[in-house]
């Protein structure tokens, strides 16, 4: 099961760089490890009978492990295509569910969203059908390989098949919002969509199960609905972020520098916090910046800092303490709107940022703060 995902700290254990993208594995894999392990060993020795205990839970612990280079394999789809059409892959990581490519921008366009999306399920249905070849064909001695090269091209067909279900966080989900995106023009739309078609998924996943036991006057084994359950969580909880996304995204258009932008009033480093803040009050400004003699923007005097400062030790501070160097790419152009603004704050992370007019002119301060409550309330 894959998913693009936004930034984690935690990685995992890293196991390599493939194609120059880090792999990691996370520490629930070890639990789905022992669980395959543990299920697999029985059906195992029950095949090969002259397997004994401890070969047929080894048996079983290499098919975990050869299962999870498989679903390496579909992540390594994805994110090698994402990366041949110029978009970022900070990290590959395996986990209790499958893997998850974490491609930190969005395809350009919705045919290079439905591409990459369905990367991932062509390659897990490729492996099955050369595994049912193998099958067939090439490996008919019996004993462990073939026992092995049958569950896993099994196991990759499950793989492939249910990916390529519509409704997100599935590939097959990115490509419902990459087809709904191509005919409405709007990819928010196809978002919202593709999310309500992953709830759905979740829903019919624990209801379809109960239903045919009703149907059949079968006793429940709740037992059997673990997985499912387990599954319909996983698939609602990435649907609700996605819809959680969308109602995000619909805003980035009111991010406008120009609009969110403060007033600003120039000072020298030797200022005194007391006078400056007097300053910006008579001219209405709601930030300050540092000047060199020549009037030279330096630095932005950092908000946070000011308000932790006590107002009795204003007169004796100078505002070039609580200012931070200005850097090149801290300078902005007044006139980004949306996703451009965003990118360009993203690439520096700061509080502040300096707008300029075309001609360098000084237009405002943006903070950090006024963009973000935008967002508040989403």
């Amino acid at each position: 099961m894959s998913e693009q995902s936004p930034r984690r700290e935690f990685s995992g254990l890293p196991m390599g760089r493939p194609f120059g993208i880090p792999v990691y594995v996370s520490w629930t894999w070890f639990l789905v490890a022992a669980f395959i392990t543990v299920m697999f060993a029985p059906q195992f020795r029950e095949m090969l009978p002259e397997l004994g205990t401890t070969a047929s839970y080894v048996a079983a612990f290499v098919f975990a492990v050869l299962l999870y280079v498989s679903v390496l394999l579909h992540e390594l789809a994805h994110s090698v295509l994402a990366k041949s059409y110029g978009l970022p892959v900070r990290r590959i990581t395996l986990y209790l569910l499958g893997g998850v490519s974490e491609i930190e921008k969005e395809p350009p366009t919705p045919g290079k969203e439905f591409m990459v999306a369905g990367a991932g399920p062509a390659l897990s249905l490729g492996l099955a059908g050369l595994g049912a070849l193998a099958d067939v064909y090439v490996i008919n001695s019996g004993g462990i390989p073939e026992v092995l090269i049958r569950q896993l091209w099994w196991a990759n067909l499950i793989v492939g098949v249910f990916n390529l279900l519509p409704g997100l966080p599935l590939d097959g989900g990115r490509m419902l919002r990459a087809g709904v995106w191509k005919i409405a023009g709007n990819p928010g739309t196809g978002t919202v969509i593709a999310a309500w078609g992953g709830r759905v998924l979740a829903v019919l996943l624990v209801a379809g199960p109960l239903a045919m036991a009703l149907s059949s006057d079968q006793e429940i084994d709740f037992t059997t609905l673990l997985w499912p359950l387990v599954l319909a969580s996983f698939i609602w909880m990435g649907a609700t972020q996605s819809l959680r996304v969308a109602k995000i995204r619909a805003r980035i258009p009111q991010v406008n520098a120009r609009a969110l932008a403060r007033r600003a009033i120039p000072v020298t480093a030797e200022t005194p916090l007391s006078e400056a803040l007097r300053q910006a009050a008579e001219n209405r400004a709601g930030a300050l910046v540092v000047v060199d003699h020549d009037g030279k923007p330096v630095a932005i005097v950092n908000e946070a800092a000011v308000q932790a400062t006590p107002e009795h030790r204003r007169p004796w501070v100078n505002v070039a303490s609580l200012a931070k160097s200005i850097e090149p790419a801290m300078v902005l152009d007044a006139d980004l709107v949306g996703e451009p603004l965003i990118d360009a704050m993203r690439e520096t992370p700061g509080s502040e940022y300096l707008l300029v007019e075309r001609g360098g002119a000084i237009f405002g301060v943006l903070a950090t703060a006024d963009v973000n409550r935008v967002f508040t309330g989403v």
